[in-house]
């Protein structure tokens, strides 16, 4: 025995940790039929999944609600005392409960499993006790019993409150899955905080319409400076009589022409420019324009669209600015 297993608490930590592991691995084998039908329930749900429990169970509840918004499908936390003062009137037409009961026999979450069947309302128990009154009257039962908890009295709610939010997970992404929601619906419901900052796209970052630094290939040198002076990217996009894209002159361009040719403003643009610029679509993540600037040691894309179209610019310090990493 290592000395940090003899440690008291560390003990304790380590007891506790390989309970709830044990208890959430005991799951795996519970996953099939009836998991499936809640899933179609929730998949066909029209209103909201409405996930209700009192006391510790009711702490679960509201971050299994969270993940299922935030994956796509609508919810909210319906507190199971103030259902039975009210809140009950919270329930729509379209709505689907989830209830979570570690016993199946709590008063209140009953009264909200009559108060669902009269309104018509599916519902989804989430319990461990299989002959509970919860678990034989909702449409659905998922086992979440465990053998005991991680307390050393077997009581605090522990190792059975990780395994009802670990199937309050797998219910939610095995939903966000059917669904199809992917990064860019991640985006549109994460516009803040970490998640939202790495999923931000590039049309949502680029210099558009006047910004856009832009010449025609006949455009003479002085006039391309110019254009890239006022626009500030240190570069400026070269494009024909459609507004398509047909090359790209940057500061290290301009250097370049300076050291070699004896009357450098006289040249046109179309004799300059690079004639294989680097693009990117608008839709592309941010992260992605960044990880491509970084490899080619560049610091401005172009955004084209599907006809080479030149739709906007997006410079590296757009991106860093977003504090993306």
């Amino acid at each position: 025995m290592s000395d940090d297993a003899k440690n008291p608490s560390l003990a304790a930590a380590m007891r506790v940790l390989e309970s709830e592991s044990a208890a959430i691995k005991n799951l795996v084998d519970r996953i099939g039929g009836s998991f499936l039908k809640a899933v179609d329930l929730a998949e066909k749900c029209k209103g909201k999944i409405v996930v209700t429990g009192l006391g510790k169970s009711g702490i679960i509840c509201k971050k299994i609600s969270a993940t299922l918004s935030s994956t796509g499908s609508p919810s909210f936390f319906l507190h199971a005392a103030d259902a039975l003062h009210g809140d009950c009137g919270l329930l729509g037409p379209d709505d689907m409960v989830l209830a979570v009961s570690k016993s199946g026999e709590t008063f209140e979450i009953l009264q909200i499993l009559n108060v669902s069947k009269r309104l018509g309302l599916p519902v989804v128990a989430i319990a461990g006790e299989q002959d509970s009154s919860l678990a034989r009257y909702a449409d659905v039962f998922l086992d979440v019993s465990v053998k005991e908890e991680a307390c050393p009295f077997d009581m605090a709610p522990t190792a059975s409150t990780a395994a009802a939010l670990a199937m309050g997970d797998a219910l939610a992404i095995a939903l966000m899955e059917r669904k199809g929601f992917g990064r860019d619906d991640f985006a549109s419901l994460h516009p803040a905080g970490s998640i939202g900052k790495k999923l931000l796209q590039v049309g949502e970052l680029m210099h558009t319409a006047d910004a856009i630094p832009r010449v025609p290939k006949s455009a003479l040198m002085t006039d391309v400076i110019y254009e890239m002076s006022r626009k500030t990217l240190g570069m400026t996009t070269v494009v024909d009589n459609q507004g398509k894209l047909s090359g790209v002159i940057s500061d290290g361009d301009l250097r370049r022409l300076l050291q070699k040719e004896k009357e450098p403003l006289q040249l046109t643009a179309a004799r300059v420019m690079n004639r294989n610029p680097k693009t990117i679509p608008e839709n592309e993540l941010a992260g992605a324009a960044l990880s491509k600037m970084e490899e080619l040691k560049i610091t401005s894309l172009v955004v084209v669209d599907s006809e080479r179209k030149v739709i906007g610019v997006v410079h590296i310090h757009d991106l860093w600015r977003t504090e993306l990493f």
